[in-house]
């Protein structure tokens, strides 16, 4: 009688067998799993809450590195980082208060000149409406309409109910450049024990890298600030000259507000110091404007051309599309902090890879050179010339001439002896 087979015999486990259970890893796997979802969760959360706080001390960390070379010229005469710190500090304190007064007397002046002669402006414009389109307005009745309107009396209900926010907004921008002076402050004067306690962490091959990179920054980002400082005070002296001469309003501040605003803001910064004195100017006189106009063109080709590549070339040495690129660049990333320090990160990141990126001659070819088909003539002519140059003389094959006969060459380069005395060899030929 066959045997039956047994159901439960086959190789196919059974539902509750060992391969239906789940696997040991699976659970360990999952809580590392969510950990790590809830620890970037909570590193993300963090990042956004003190993205403004890192901004700071980014701005902080290159006003350091501007700094720092004036701090170590004077820390090398005896002085205490400290103290040096702190008058290089005071000095830009002084000095920014000092621009900011001349500017803010500057629109105050223009602001009660414009309020005392409103009327006088509003009087006109009214005279012109009446005698061109044949009116009957007054200067009483605008004045009423105007006061008595809904709109500028929503506008003031509006304003008033902002005060809070503007105000909160005032105090939250003082409290960020406190924070930027303090932390800078504290880069600039602890600098040598910042960089002992980075370089602590670090193995010898590393530290001598790390301070080479720092050393670069400091370089580059204190020769952009010095530079363009000078370039701002020859720019601010020649508009102050002009706009003196021309006899326009507050001429120091204008000159002041050129030299700044044109070497501190990037790309545009150029277009908003000259609309201003401009503007006076042609309060004054519409020909006065016109004349500013084109000394702000002509200098700004001077600067340009003659005076920043001179100045720059040791500090800040970079092409004008790069600056640009990057100034666009750092707007994208953070906005005007990142348009502010683009150029000097650029030149820092510039200069580092200049010390480590290896380069090579480049080829005297026409495409790299430039030029067009007299210059590839010029070249292919070159290229046969310096290999008929370098063509070694090949031996001879029976001797040399007796210096009574011609000696005949029988290749492209070979000479005979041609009546000589009998030194010359003929290559692929022989003196007869």
């Amino acid at each position: 009688m066959p045997a039956t087979e047994n159901p439960t015999s086959h190789d196919d486990p059974r539902p509750d067998g060992p391969a239906a259970r789940m696997p040991r890893w699976l659970p360990r796997a999952m809580v590392l799993a969510l950990a790590l979802v809830a620890c970037f969760q909570l590193a993300s959360w963090a990042f956004h809450q003190l993205i403004a706080l890192l901004l700071n001390v980014l701005i902080a960390f290159f006003l350091a590195l501007a700094v720092e070379p004036a701090v170590d010229w004077m820390a090398a005469r005896g002085m205490r980082r400290g103290a040096a710190t702190g008058l290089v500090f005071l000095g830009i304190l002084v000095g920014a208060a000092g621009f900011f007064a001349l500017l803010g007397s500057m629109l105050a002046g223009q602001i009660a000149t414009m309020v005392q002669e409103f009327p006088q402006y509003l009087d006109s414009v009214i005279s012109w409406i009446n005698s061109t389109f044949h009116s009957h307005l007054s200067r009483v009745e605008v004045q009423n309409n105007l006061l008595r309107s809904d709109w500028l009396q929503k506008y003031v209900q509006d304003s008033a109910n902002n005060v809070l926010a503007v105000s909160a907004t005032v105090l939250g921008s003082l409290f960020n450049l406190l924070t930027v002076a303090l932390f800078s402050f504290y880069f600039a004067a602890d600098g040598p024990r910042l960089r002992r306690a980075l370089c602590s962490v670090l193995p010898p091959s590393r530290q001598t890298e790390v301070l080479r990179a720092w050393e670069i920054a400091v370089a580059k980002t204190g020769g952009y600030l010095y530079s363009r400082g000078l370039m701002a005070l020859i720019s601010g002296i020649a508009h102050y000259v002009l706009l003196e001469i021309l006899g326009v309003p507050y001429a120091p501040a204008l000159g002041m507000w050129v030299g700044l605003v044109s070497q501190f803001i990037p790309t545009i910064g150029t277009y908003l110091a000259g609309a201003l004195p401009i503007l006076l100017a042609f309060t004054v006189d519409p020909w006065y404007a016109l004349w500013v106009f084109a000394f702000v063109v002509i200098y700004q080709q001077f600067e340009n051309y003659l005076l920043q590549p001179r100045i720059t070339a040791r500090t800040v040495d970079i092409h004008p599309a790069v600056a640009f690129g990057s100034v666009i660049a750092g707007t994208a990333l953070m906005g005007a902090v990142g348009a502010l320090i683009a150029i000097p990160a650029t030149a820092t990141l510039q200069a580092f890879l200049g010390a480590y990126v290896k380069r090579y001659d480049v080829t005297d070819e026409v495409r790299v050179m430039g030029g067009g088909r007299r210059r590839r003539a010029s070249s292919a002519l070159r290229r046969l010339r310096r290999s008929l140059h370098d063509d070694p003389p090949a031996a001879p094959l029976e001797g040399r001439g007796d210096g009574d006969g011609d000696g005949e060459g029988g290749s492209a380069g070979g000479r005979g002896g041609d009546g000589g005395d009998g030194d010359e060899r003929g290559t692929g030929g022989k003196g007869e």
